[in-house]
């Protein structure tokens, strides 16, 4: 198998790389934190005129039709950068699900102004008590005339600060089922995660919705969506890793001890290796978990298997390079100033999210 992108996948990421280096490095990115929005518009606008925003979605709704491998590298790179836009939640969760649930009217509605970047979406799921199982949906909705009406809450829901509209689950008479909610008919309660991504608790309270789809045959769409989300963040944490790996070896070769620069102590060198090792172990599990996702050709069971493993590696090797990054760089790797402490705690959140290590191995034994 090839586990290496072709010219057309590395000229994307070469391109992706040169505006994060020039646009979007980590000063720039504090800069963003610190505004209200904690997101920017002007960097919004750069990802969809450089085609990422519709780099999943079809030709027939404005997009380039691409697939997960084609995104892989891209992640990485966001990953590299820190990047707090709502990439994942807009496009790889919100388009997605609005792509393979909704009917062909909403997609022409919602999937052309994703794609021009004019859109944003999030996707409400989570709530009290589910931990990470995407069955527990205890939200409700009901018919309202030839609409429906939700009521329900939902937790830590990715983006919608920031979204024009959520997709929301909620359970209906024939079973779960997705809806599509504009933002101003939600109450929110905005907030900061630890890695600097913005995030809301949702209540929806008689909310006024939009069926996607079919009644009651969401479940399996979400699951599949959220495996292609999992990988995707597998592949961000890889480039999370590489930050963290250069900037403590770049430490260990200008940090200066007792005369000499701290990278010449053999026990330093030795866990910068194992740090490095960790990285690549996890970059492959990660490659093969894209590759093997791209065109929806594993039934449920294979892929639950593919997706647990890799995330299952990528938690416990990213834990270990970002704890490593820090204990290297001293106290100073805590510190706000320097990034490997970003990195340190987008890495821990990418090890919960979507499930964590314990959860995926409960999973992988089930499939």
């Amino acid at each position: 198998m090839n586990l290496e992108l072709d010219e057309d996948q590395q000229l994307l990421v070469d391109a992706v790389r040169r505006f994060v280096q020039h646009d979007y490095g980590f000063e720039a990115r504090r800069e963003v934190l610190r505004s209200p929005e904690g997101s920017s518009e002007a960097v919004w606008r750069t990802l969809a005129e450089i085609g990422l925003t519709g780099l999943l979605i079809g030709p027939e709704h404005g997009g380039a039709g691409g697939g997960v491998v084609d995104l892989m590298g891209v992640m990485e790179v966001f990953g590299e950068a820190l990047l707090v836009e709502p990439f994942l939640a807009t496009v790889v969760l919100g388009a997605q699900l609005v792509a393979r649930a909704g009917s062909e009217a909403q997609r022409a509605a919602v999937l052309p102004e994703v794609a021009q970047g004019t859109r944003k979406l999030a996707f409400a799921h989570t709530e009290v008590g589910a931990r990470y199982d995407l069955g527990v949906v205890q939200a409700t909705a009901r018919r309202d005339g030839a609409g429906w009406r939700i009521d329900g809450e939902k937790r830590v829901v990715l983006g919608a600060p920031l979204a024009d509209a959520l997709v929301v689950s909620a359970r209906t008479p024939a079973g779960v089922g997705l809806f599509l909610v504009d933002r101003g008919d939600v109450g929110m309660t905005p907030y900061r995660t630890l890695d600097g991504m913005r995030a809301a608790d949702v209540v929806l309270a008689d909310a006024a919705a939009e069926l996607l789809g079919a009644e009651g045959d969401a479940l399996p769409v979400i699951e599949e969506v959220v495996d292609v989300a999992t990988v995707l963040v597998c592949a961000e944490a890889i480039g999370v890793m590489r930050s963290c790996c250069d900037a403590t070896l770049e430490h260990l070769k200008t940090r200066r001890q007792f005369g000499v620069p701290i990278g010449s102590f053999q026990a330093l060198q030795h866990r910068m290796v194992d740090m490095a090792i960790a990285h690549e172990q996890a970059r492959s599990m990660a490659l093969l978990a894209c590759s093997q996702l791209d065109g929806d050709t594993l039934g449920a069971p294979e892929r639950a298997r593919v997706v647990s493993a890799a995330k299952i590696k990528i938690a416990d090797d990213g834990r270990l390079i970002a704890q490593e990054a820090v204990q290297l760089h001293g106290g100073m790797g805590m510190t706000e100033e320097l990034k490997v402490s970003h990195s340190f705690r987008r890495l821990t959140v990418i090890a919960q999210q979507f499930g964590d290590a314990e959860h995926h191995l409960a999973r992988f034994a089930r499939a």
